[in-house]
């Protein structure tokens, strides 16, 4: 009210002021009306209901909502709601969980996550056009929170998906989610790429490990992404997958504003594994790094430290017995005090693997998770001190559980 009371009080005193001082009217004059019919129209009154604007222009406002439409009727029959059952080991109840999938194959495998398939009793898979069936635990890895699940259902009903290149994508691309958040089904929602190369412990989130082998390379978008969403397909314009929405990062419980997917470059990766094996074994290196966050990564350390580069992997500890102790790659050989932190340096510096440059470690194991499997060999490009050189390494499968020793063991 004190906002509108100075104009309030503006529009007495100009009436006041009205009535002070009248303007006189002939007598004659005074009981004159003018017909209503004749006062002037106001041209804008005329003219409010506008034309509509040329097609061209409702064309070119729609095409990017073409677009979506088109990805969306192609996309929607490849993408399942998955309904599970367990039992609570803590509680000795049953309990349930929904979440989304999509089509591998015309074989019937169905990929999703490894956080609602894992330890279920009873899947079962709803199609887009209302079809229901039960469907079989194929493969779970709850490194990479993928799972393969598998129904028996006619070939003409399987609309498998089209996996993209996640190793093209880039921040600021379309990412399109199609799922079934909150159980309501074939929902879409778009949004971009907010972030690469994330990292997430998905299994240290699922199964409650201490061990320190992340999930490299997620997606990071902004595209809305609820519980239900979980194992649906992450698309790019062309309506390809990119990744396997997996997870959020909030504090309530629902989205808000940074959702995880896992890139395909994974999914093509473990996914056959799962399928002809049921699990899946990672390389192992067998070596421990500052992590790049916080400024610890070669480019952040490479002024202070005096680095001979700008880029790679600096390398804290070796673990004993494994391939970078048998190529003979050296740790740390001291700690020094860097940012308040105590960080181990001294260590070889890996810059390449099979040719492929490598940034960081986040790279480094990237591509191990993607190319490597364990009894390949790979070749590490070397810098030690002044010198560059090539190391050949036999990698053998991720043990179950590791021991990084101490900074110059």
């Amino acid at each position: 009210m004190r906002k509108s009371l100075p104009i309030l009080i503006f529009a007495l005193l100009l009436s006041a002021a009205c009535q002070v001082a009248p303007t006189p009217m002939p007598p004659d004059r005074a009981t004159v009306s003018t017909p209503v019919a004749e006062l002037p129209v106001n041209a804008a009154f005329q003219n409010a209901t506008p034309t509509p604007v040329p097609q061209a222009i409702i064309d070119a406002a729609d095409a990017e909502y073409l677009l979506l439409t088109n990805i969306y009727e192609r996309v929607v029959p490849s993408v399942v709601n998955i309904d599970v059952t367990y039992t609570n080991t803590t509680t000795n109840t049953i309990g349930s969980a929904s979440g989304s999938g999509m089509i591998y194959d015309d074989q019937g495998h169905i990929v999703t996550n490894a956080h609602l398939a894992s330890d279920a009793e009873s899947v079962l898979v709803t199609f887009h056009d209302g079809t229901v069936a039960n469907a079989e635990v194929v493969g779970v890895d709850v490194y990479s929170d993928l799972a393969v699940i598998q129904v028996e259902v006619a070939r003409e009903r399987l609309a498998p998906v089209v996996f993209g290149n996640s190793d093209a994508v880039r921040v600021g691309e379309r990412a399109i989610a199609i799922g079934n958040p909150f159980g309501l089904a074939s929902s879409m929602s778009v949004g971009i790429v907010s972030g690469l190369g994330r990292q997430l412990p998905s299994a240290e989130l699922i199964v409650g490990t201490t061990e320190r082998f992340n999930n490299p390379s997620i997606i990071q978008v902004d595209t809305e992404i609820n519980p239900g969403n979980s194992g649906g397909p992450l698309l790019n314009s062309n309506g390809q997958v990119i990744g396997v929405n997996t997870a959020i990062r909030t504090e309530s419980g629902v989205f808000q504003g940074i959702g995880f997917a896992v890139p395909s470059a994974t999914v093509l990766r473990v996914i056959p594994e799962l399928i002809e094996t049921g699990s899946v074994e990672y390389a192992w290196l067998g070596i421990s790094s500052e992590s790049v966050e916080n400024g610890f990564s070669v480019a952040g350390l490479a002024e202070i430290l005096d680095l001979p580069v700008t880029e790679g992997v600096l390398i804290s500890t070796v673990s004993p017995d494994s391939p970078a102790a048998n190529g003979g790659l050296r740790g740390g050989t001291r700690e020094v005090l860097v940012r308040d932190r105590r960080i181990c340096v001294g260590g070889d510096i890996i810059v390449a693997i099979n040719g492929e440059y490598v940034r960081n470690m986040d790279e480094l194991v990237a591509y191990l998770v993607a190319n490597v499997r364990p009894g390949d060999t790979i070749t590490l490009l070397i810098v030690r001190g002044g010198e560059t050189f090539d190391v050949p390494l036999e990698m053998i499968a991720r043990p179950e559980t590791t021991v990084t020793p101490l900074c110059a063991e």
